[in-house]
């Protein structure tokens, strides 16, 4: 199967939260009670039993209210951190892109949790079993969308390869962008590529989403420095200040390129 790309075009989004809902029943997960967290937006993070939302940023110009709306879910990254982290190898990447969790294998340390730079594993204290969107793979690998992607009436989420796509991704930009010169894609370079890619009416800080997200460095230096060269030898404790003074390295190389 061909890599996969969901393209949320936020231009479109008018915040019916009909992609929560399919998510919801598509998945069988049980209603959760909410609390008003802004102007219309009802759900405040990720949970175990919710795994996409819709965030609604206000944002005044001109005496104007705008809403930024934003539907929130597992990016599916091209490089993971959440499978990096993964302690008992419960998490694999697709042929098509997705990042799954086997709930066989995981145990619910939380690293998955920890090390993500969107925040959005979260691990169910009572089964120890950590849970997040799954990109519906039942339902792409029998030749079906997403449940978010089928129930969408706007157009604002769009399924297909992930090059045809994108090309239409960019195209779709240029013509946004004519009114809305902040305008830009998100997910097209973070973490390797990501499988939802969005188009942002605005700066990705404006919608909460970090600007650069990377790999933990400390996560880095562990898996492809301490551990593979000395990971049995090698303590936790003192593990944790070679990790240390890697990390003062770096920072040190930093400081001295800004002097």
């Amino acid at each position: 199967m061909t890599r996969k790309m969901i393209l949320v075009d936020t231009s479109k989004c008018t915040g019916c939260k009909a992609c929560t809902v399919a998510c919801k029943e598509w998945n069988e997960l049980p209603a959760e009670k909410t609390q008003l967290v802004t102007s219309y937006q009802t759900q405040k993070d990720f949970s175990p039993k919710t795994w996409t939302y819709v965030t609604f940023i206000e944002k005044y110009k001109d005496q104007t209210m705008n809403f930024l709306m934003r539907k929130a879910q597992c990016f599916h990254c091209g490089d993971p951190a959440c499978l990096k982290a993964c302690s008992s190898k419960a998490i694999r990447q697709t042929e098509s892109g997705f990042v799954v969790i086997d709930h066989k294998k995981c145990i619910g340390c939380g690293y998955c949790t920890e090390n993500c730079p969107f925040g959005v594993p979260k691990v169910d204290q009572t089964l120890q079993k950590s849970f997040k969107c799954t990109g519906c793979i039942d339902r792409v690998e029998n030749n079906l969308k997403p449940a978010c992607v089928q129930t969408c009436q706007t157009g604002a989420l769009m399924f297909g390869d992930y090059s045809d796509l994108l090309g239409q991704a960019k195209n779709r930009l240029s013509e946004v962008q004519k009114t809305h010169p902040q305008a830009q894609l998100y997910g097209e370079k973070e973490m390797g590529g990501t499988t939802y890619v969005y188009l942002l009416m605005d700066r990705p800080e404006v919608y909460g989403l970090p600007v650069n997200p990377t790999i933990p460095l400390s996560l880095t230096l562990w898996k492809d420095v301490v551990r593979p060269v000395g990971g049995i030898a090698v303590g936790g404790a003192a593990a944790a200040v070679v990790i240390g003074v890697f990390a003062n390295i770096v920072k040190g190389s930093y400081r001295s390129k800004d002097d």
